[in-house]
C-alpha cells in the first residue's frame, strides 16, 4: 500500500493512457484519512495535510500518473426560469441548508427527502441528471 500525504499536481500533462484512476465518491475529497484502490488494483492509503481535488495526480510510477477522480451521483437540478424564479429557488432551498451548486441557468441539490417535498410542494420543473457534483463551500454562522 503506497501512503499518501498530498497531492502532487492539480492536473496530470500526461496524455490520458499513461494515467491510472482511482475513483471516489464526493464525500472522500471531504475526509483526511481514507483508503482506495485503483483500477489496476493499486492500494492506497491517505493521510492528507490538505483535501485533494478531482483530476489531481497522488502518485507516479513506471511512467504512469495515478489521478483521483470523482464519481459521478444523481441530484435534483432546477432550470431558473428567470431572475426573480432563481431568487425564489434560491431563497427556499437554501432554507433546507442542503449543499448546492448554483450556476446562472440552474441550481443543483443533493437528493434528500426535504427537497423531494419542495419541489413536490412547489411544483418546480426539475431533472435527475448524475454529474460531478460540486457544491459551494460554506462557512457556520459565526
Amino acid at each position: 500500500m503506497h501512503l499518501i500525504l498530498r497531492m502532487l499536481a492539480e492536473t496530470s500533462d500526461l496524455p490520458v493512457e499513461k494515467q491510472i484512476t482511482l475513483s471516489a465518491e464526493r464525500r472522500q475529497f471531504l475526509k483526511r484519512r481514507w483508503r482506495g484502490v485503483a483500477e489496476d488494483g493499486a492500494e492506497f492509503g491517505f493521510d492528507l495535510e490538505t483535501r485533494l481535488t478531482d483530476g489531481c495526480v497522488i502518485f507516479q510510477q513506471s511512467g504512469n500518473d495515478y489521478i483521483v477522480r470523482q464519481l459521478p451521483e444523481t441530484v435534483y437540478q432546477v432550470i431558473f426560469e428567470d431572475a426573480a424564479h432563481a431568487a425564489l429557488v434560491g431563497w427556499k432551498v437554501g432554507n433546507l441548508h442542503l449543499p448546492g451548486e448554483i450556476s446562472s441557468e440552474f441550481i443543483r441539490v443533493l437528493h434528500d427527502e426535504a427537497m423531494t417535498q419542495l419541489l413536490a410542494r412547489e411544483g418546480w420543473a426539475y431533472t435527475e441528471p448524475e454529474v460531478r457534483f460540486t457544491p459551494m463551500k460554506t462557512m457556520a454562522h459565526l
